[in-house]
């Protein structure tokens, strides 16, 4: 019983994180799992079977408030599936250790660059309705990031989010539903990908199902959350993440001394805490003039 309701309120934190930002639920729940010491490959097929239903409940909450470009979500799904089978078949084949660094490196400068341009942007006038991605960058895109999904447990949202946001004029509440709402047909696509690779047996079910239960109750919370907050803020917001996350893959992967580990992410939580003060007190200053 402690195992379930533990299991379920990190499926319920993950959803909730993940809906809001546009990542971290494969990330956060493979997290877990592999402190139980269980394989890779199982822990990543036991998260994707589970986002097969967190995404639909996500996806459907956020195109009921409105935070959907249903023309970005089209051109992503067909690279993004492709990508994540293929990266599901051949898990246990992939060095995916070895470049996770240099596309968390990368990432992070994507973080960066997200949190200033929206820490200074006040004008919401400016956004723009669509996400202006074309043919070729959703190709690319799509399948790079849903083959990182399915390889490494959690990554459609860490890479596609940032990117997205990346670009002049996006707006942080479309960007984060679309994501969100794409991720289903990754979610299916790398599901499929793990039960030919691995077969049914071999996934733990009651994982699966308790992770699901715990999504599905963050999902509308989250895109509602979505809709409420300032584009301005939720920017801030996830340019601090995508910061944080991908500081933890580095700071493993380069092997820190341990005294400087949590001086380091004290630091990012102060910095990160101060932006959003700065952006709150920013926006308020620019509405009253």
């Amino acid at each position: 019983m402690r195992k379930l309701i533990i299991f379920a309120v990190i499926g319920f934190l993950a959803q909730l994180i993940d809906g809001s930002l546009g990542m971290a639920y494969g990330v956060t729940s493979s997290s877990l799992l592999l402190t139980f010491g269980i394989a890779p490959a199982i822990a990543s097929a036991s998260v994707h079977l589970s986002e097969v239903v967190t995404t639909a409940a996500s996806g459907i909450s956020h195109i009921k408030f409105g935070n959907v470009d249903r023309q970005a979500v089209k051109k992503l799904i067909i690279p993004g599936s492709i990508g994540a089978f293929v990266g599901a078949c051949f898990l246990s084949n992939l060095p995916g250790d070895a470049v996770k660094p240099y596309i968390s490196l990368f990432l992070l400068t994507l973080g960066i660059y997200v949190l200033f341009r929206f820490l200074f942007r006040c004008n919401q006038g400016s956004e723009k309705k669509s996400i202006n991605l074309s043919r070729k960058q959703s190709i690319s895109l799509g399948f790079i990031a849903g083959f990182a999904d399915a390889t490494g447990g959690g990554g459609w949202g860490p890479i596609t989010t940032p990117v997205l946001l990346s670009k002049k004029g996006t707006s942080a509440r479309k960007v984060v539903g679309t994501v969100d709402t794409s991720e289903f047909a990754i979610a299916v696509s790398a599901s499929i990908g793990f039960l030919i690779s691995l077969g049914w047996k071999e996934v733990n079910w009651f994982w699966v199902i308790v992770l699901m239960l715990g999504g599905i109750i963050a999902a509308p919370i989250a895109a509602w959350l979505v809709k409420r907050l300032p584009s301005h803020l939720l920017g801030v917001l996830v340019g601090g993440f995508i910061i944080l996350t991908n500081a933890q893959t580095l700071l493993n992967a380069w092997s820190i001394n341990d005294l400087w580990i949590p001086i380091i992410y004290v630091s990012i939580l102060i910095v990160w805490t101060g932006t959003i003060i700065f952006a709150v007190r920013n926006n308020k200053k620019h509405v009253n003039s």
